[in-house]
Parts: C-alpha cells; structure tokens; sequence
C-alpha cells in the first residue's frame, strides 16, 4: 500500500512576487492595492497566456476585418505565360514596367520573380539604348513660364 504523499504547501504572497524596492530615502513603499500590480510584465502569472482559439478567417479581436483589403500573392506575369526570352522589341509590354518617371518598377511592385526582373531589366536598357524606350519622363509644357 502506497503512502500519500504530503500536500504542496499554499504560495504565500511573499513566494509570488519579489520584495518591493525601497524608496530612495530607504522607507519601502507597499505595491498599489487593487489595481492589479505585478512587478512581472507578462502578468500575475507571466509569460504567453493562451486565450483560446483564434476567430476566423485572420481577423483580429477589435481590429477591422481583412477580407477587403487582404494581400493576394502576385504571380510573375512572364511565368505564367511561359516566356523563355523577353524581347526588347517589344516595347509596349516593356512599357508596363517602366514609372512615368522612367524609371524601371521595382520587384516588389511589379510583381515579377526576380529572374524575369534582370531579364526585363536588361531589355528596358536595350530598348532605350535604340530609342525604343525613354531614358527620361516626357517633358509636358506647363501654362506660364518655360525654363
């Protein structure tokens, strides 16, 4: 016949939380009563606190929902229509990555993967360097005075 064994004995308040730091007059102050003080930041009990499961569909508790604004993955445009080479005499759809500032659209807007990117990157220069293409955004005349 097994023994049972002694019951843990009840934390005491003193076991929980260090002692209070004492004022710089060396009197101690007592922690605010009733305000739910913890000198731990997680917490009376610390750490990660699982609140149960999360709602649906990533929306966050008293945030707005994503499902109108949610980031699609972007697909390269060259990959999906299996281009091998991109051809610098086609301009038009070169034309779609270039600002209108004339400046080559960065991955991360144009959505293409980044093989394709240097391809298309080498192809806006040769079609620039024949004229195909603008170095520089076109000039528009503005009402008043040209300088």
């Amino acid at each position: 016949m097994t023994t049972p064994s002694p019951a843990p004995a009840p934390a005491t308040p003193s076991t929980l939380a260090p002692a209070p730091a004492s004022a710089p007059d060396g009197q101690s102050r007592p922690a605010p009563s009733g305000t739910g003080y913890s000198p731990r930041p997680g917490g009376p009990q610390g750490g990660y606190q699982n609140r149960g499961p999360r709602p649906a569909g990533g929306a966050r508790p008293g945030g707005r929902p994503r499902g109108r604004y949610a980031p699609r993955r972007r697909v390269c445009s060259f990959c999906v229509e299996h281009v091998k080479d991109i051809d610098y005499k086609d301009y038009e759809r070169l034309r779609r990555f270039v600002s209108d500032r004339a400046k080559i659209e960065p991955r991360r807007k144009s959505g293409v993967c980044a093989k394709h990117q240097r391809a298309m990157s080498n192809a806006i220069k040769r079609a620039r360097h024949l004229a195909l293409l603008p170095f520089v955004p076109v000039q528009t005349i503005r009402s008043g005075i040209r300088r």
